[in-house]
């Protein structure tokens, strides 16, 4: 078992939270049946996975409402109750669903509420440590939604406040009304669009980053197969993504294979290359490494320690360079 305390941590923005490189990603565990469902998924398995997370010295969790429409946070907050370490657990708000499991999103004051409220139940929390807006949507209700979480924050339900999926223009809209103490973007070397203008803004601005989809969804963990996308589940939203289909799953997966070879130099899986990529970056506070099962936790907990030499990552710029989509 790593200790947190052997770890490097980082402080997240203008925050007091201190984080390990890597934070257990909890949208997969939310289960199948639901729009951006991973398909089945056990709930056994699941907290097996959370608690393989925590012994191997990761700090935090990020989950969301919406991540299986209120199941992963309930299977976050018992994985959490049956164990004895005492992780730091992001949520987030703005999608919501009916009674009939349709989704839609709001950020009205009321809103924001009820779901801060539902989400302290279902993880069986007094105070949630980083509430986050999911989706900037919809954006005229961007500065209702973030006056409400600076007053959710001022009561005591919330320790710090950011924002996911922002653009730099909103986030400037909501840090006129109360400081942002973290973005969560999508980032990975197959999603560069925040290199350009969105890191350097929070680098300046003191806004902590912490990055999902580090390893695309699983597509470079080394694990993925044209026959195993072409197998996935009917429910598995993956199957409709770009990344995942022709003409650009080809050269992804052959990308993989690359990220396979350096791994294999220093004992490590494709996956733990494709985060130590990510953290590479120095905007990147943390990586977000979702996980299924235990097994898959253990095999990418080394992004925990490894990191890429120059040379290494510069091999990995060659091959992007040389394979446009």
């Amino acid at each position: 078992m790593t200790t947190t305390a052997s770890l490097p941590l980082k402080t997240l923005g203008n925050s007091d939270l201190k984080l390990t490189p890597i934070g257990f990603g909890a949208w997969a565990i939310g289960g199948g049946n639901w729009d951006f469902g991973w398909g089945a998924q056990d709930d056994a398995e699941s907290i097996r996975a959370i608690h393989q997370a925590l012994d191997e010295g990761i700090n935090w969790i990020d989950t969301a409402a919406i991540y299986g429409l209120g199941h992963s946070e309930e299977i976050v907050g018992k994985a959490v109750k049956g164990s004895t370490h005492k992780p730091l657990i992001f949520t987030k708000c703005s999608m919501r669903w009916d009674k009939k499991r349709s989704i839609y999103r709001s950020l009205k004051a009321s809103s924001v509420v009820e779901e801060l409220d539902a989400s302290l139940r279902r993880l069986g929390v007094e105070t949630i440590d980083l509430y986050q807006v999911h989706w900037p949507n919809p954006d005229e209700e961007i500065e209702e939604g973030w006056t409400e979480l600076a007053r959710q924050q001022k009561a005591g339900k919330i320790r710090w406040i950011g924002v996911s999926n922002f653009s730099v223009p909103q986030m400037r809209r909501a840090q006129a009304i109360a400081p942002i103490t973290s973005l969560q973007p999508p980032y990975s070397m197959l999603r560069l669009a925040i290199e350009q203008e969105i890191l350097p803004y929070c680098q300046a601005n003191g806004i902590g980053v912490i990055n999902y989809s580090p390893m695309v969804s699983g597509l470079l963990t080394g694990r993925m197969s044209a026959e195993r996308v072409a197998a996935m589940p009917a429910d598995d939203w993956r199957r409709k993504a770009v990344e995942f289909n022709e003409p650009r799953l080809s050269r992804n997966l052959r990308l993989a294979e690359l990220l396979r070879e350096i791994g294999s130099a220093h004992g490590v899986e494709p996956g733990v290359v494709a985060v130590a990529w990510t953290l590479h970056h120095p905007a990147i506070s943390a990586a977000i490494v979702g996980g299924r099962s235990g097994e898959q936790v253990k095999g990418l907990a080394p992004a925990l320690h490894f990191r890429l030499s120059e040379e290494e990552f510069a091999s990995v710029g060659a091959f992007l360079a040389a394979n446009p989509v």
